[in-house]
């Protein structure tokens, strides 16, 4: 029996042996196979040559993917890959300058006929960057060339950029969404609660809600409250802009927001004539009864349809913004802060602490940049990043030169930290800034981990020797000491905002405690100058620096080796994830999910406090 059972043993092994060889055969012929896909690809590529528009025809205006103030690398290799596979992966990303740049120059271009508007994959936008997209549209249409969107269904983002179009079309079977702005989060307390995770919350600041998901399962009523006054200036915008544009009624848009249901009963549920009817749209087209019209305006092309040229295609022939180096003559910098604020280097989409001083003190080196404009979209982060950035701007400022802020979609939080010292702060007017108030927030394991059979004990010289042993709970000695910092960061803060702003204390005590505005409401109290664009912004710049003739460049940090390995997988995995046959549902049920995990997770302060707001948690 010993022998039977040592020969069956010794079968498995030798099948177990088999497998794994063929297994590692496999994957290595694999490997080959791709190693070399990519040297036969890599060596075939030659550097595109400039594309010259040889046709008039209408320039497609496609905003696909996020609309981003600074791109990211493009991965060359996932690129080639999806050429060779047919893989039309589409960007995703679109950097906000191009688009004004295209519109721009095709305001004054014969070739470009009209502009069509290519709305179905656009992602995340802030409302400022619509508004001013909006009036570049209204700019281009001076020239007397129309402006047309089309699209199958509009989501709201992109029915409000479309009100700015002189012709609004859909399809028969599509429908627009107008159904207000909300802020809504995921909230973890209970599912905490049962994993025994103990996380302990420190704050300052009756507002401050970025610790609530953790802290609570609803939204706290000093959050609803101020999250709804400025979300209702947000909206009462948006319904401004589309009225005014559609020459609308603002009863009939509320009709439609509000008693859409009844409204719909009266057209038998038909959500595409409701829409015609109401006027959100002129017409409703099928796409060959579309194509027909354009081929009117256009002509035709060589396959039949209307002559387009592509954005892509367009821009490599367009003179691009603020790309040259610094001219002798006269030139304002321009440093782009985009993401929540981390300590250290950090790449692209994230403000490094370490990364953007250094921006910053090269900026004050370089003998040709006469001023800077530090453009600033972040909720904010780390409180010792955001100090970090300060102290580099306070030097700045030794060297006489003017530094100008201008706040994107938002700059709370340790964005306003930033934003406070500088000489002029401009924003839109709607900007959500503000939210004046810092927090700590650590977890500790010991009940989880109790609940597996493991304990954490031992000895040590001073009450505070195990420090931040997360597998053990917090001494009270270190809950106060956290808690006598946290406070002295808050009024750190209020005191950075007080003489930044040239505000009394007592001032910007009443507008803190982690407070959320809008441009227009923040102009008014104080903390920002005027209301514009970054165009704007650079404008006054010059002025504070005495220039009348000058340029802008960016000033941006060059791309190590690891930032480009980083950026490649990072392209593939992106790019993946947009071919694969994945809904696009369950990807923002998944982010929305992880969302507040991911930030809390990445945060990396090394006192552990943080000047960071979640309004971005916007659904436009």
């Amino acid at each position: 029996m010993k022998d039977l059972i040592h020969s069956i043993v010794n079968i498995f092994r030798w099948i177990g042996k088999v497998l794994t060889g063929f297994r590692i055969l496999t994957l290595n012929l694999a490997f080959l196979v791709l190693l070399f896909f990519i040297f036969s690809s890599l060596s075939s590529y030659s550097p595109q040559k400039e594309v010259e528009i040889s046709t008039n025809g209408a320039l497609i205006l496609s905003l696909s993917g996020d609309i981003v103030e600074e791109k990211q690398a493009i991965d060359p290799v996932s690129s080639l890959l999806n050429d060779k596979l047919g893989l039309n992966t589409g960007p995703t990303e679109t950097l906000f300058q191009d688009i004004l740049d295209a519109i721009a120059e095709a305001t004054y271009d014969e070739k470009v006929t009209c502009i069509l508007l290519d709305l179905s994959e656009l992602g995340t936008v802030g409302l400022n960057q619509l508004q001013i997209i909006g009036k570049a549209l209204t700019d281009f249409k001076t020239s007397g060339k129309k402006v047309i969107a089309a699209e199958d269904f509009y989501k709201q983002k992109a029915y409000y950029l479309a009100s700015f179009a002189d012709e609004i079309y859909l399809n028969p079977m599509g429908a627009v969404d107008l159904h207000g702005l909300g802020a809504y989060r995921l909230y973890f307390k209970d599912a905490l609660n049962r994993l025994k995770i103990n996380y302990h919350i420190f704050r300052v600041g009756t507002f401050k809600s970025a610790m609530e998901p953790i802290m609570r399962n609803s939204m706290s009523d000093e959050a609803k409250s101020q999250n709804l006054a400025w979300l209702t200036a947000l909206w009462d915008t948006i319904i401004i802009d589309i009225t005014r544009e559609r020459k609308l009624s603002k009863e009939s848009l509320r009709e439609y927001t509000e008693n859409i249901a009844s409204e719909l009963a009266m057209v038998n549920g038909d959500t595409a004539l409701l829409a015609l009817e109401t006027k959100l749209v002129d017409g409703l087209k099928t796409r060959e009864e579309l194509r027909n019209y354009l081929v009117e305006l256009t002509g035709k092309d060589q396959v039949g349809s209307f002559k387009k040229i592509q954005l892509n295609d367009y821009l490599k022939t367009v003179p691009r913004s603020f790309i040259d180096s610094p001219g002798a003559d006269g030139s304002i910098g321009i440093i782009i802060a985009q993401g929540t604020i981390l300590n250290g280097q950090q790449p692209i989409g994230v403000i490094g602490g370490d990364t953007i001083g250094e921006l910053i003190h090269k900026a004050a080196q370089d003998s040709d940049v006469n001023a800077l404009v530090l453009r600033i979209n972040s909720g904010g982060g780390s409180v010792f990043a955001s100090e970090i950035i300060r102290q580099e701007i306070l030097e700045y400022k030794k060297s006489g030169k003017p530094l100008v802020i201008s706040m994107g979609s938002m700059a709370a939080s340790g964005g306003y930290w930033i934003a406070a010292d500088a000489d002029k702060i401009w924003a839109s007017p709607v900007t959500l800034t503000g939210s004046i108030g810092i927090f700590a927030a650590i977890p500790t394991f010991e009940r989880s981990l109790s609940e597996l059979g493991v304990y954490n004990d031992g000895v040590g010289t001073t009450s505070l020797a195990a420090a931040l042993d997360l597998t053990q709970p917090l001494s009270p000695p270190l809950k106060e000491s956290i808690q006598i910092s946290l406070h002295h960061g808050y009024d750190q803060f209020l005191g950075i905002v007080a003489k930044g702003r040239s505000m009394s204390r007592e001032e910007v005590t009443q507008i803190a405690e982690g407070r959320v505005f809008d441009g227009a409401t923040a102009q008014k109290l104080g903390l920002v100058d005027e209301l514009g664009t970054l165009e704007d912004a650079i404008d006054s710049a010059a002025t504070l620096a005495g220039l009348t003739d000058y340029s802008a460049s960016y000033i941006r940090k060059p791309l190590t080796v690891k930032d480009e390995i980083l950026q490649l997988f990072s392209g593939t995995f992106s790019s993946w994830l947009n071919s694969a046959a994945i809904p696009p549902s369950l990807l923002t049920a998944f982010s929305r999910l992880m969302a507040p995990i991911r930030e809390i997770m990445f945060f990396n302060d090394p006192k552990g406090l943080y000047a960071h707001s979640l309004i971005h948690e916007l659904s436009l």
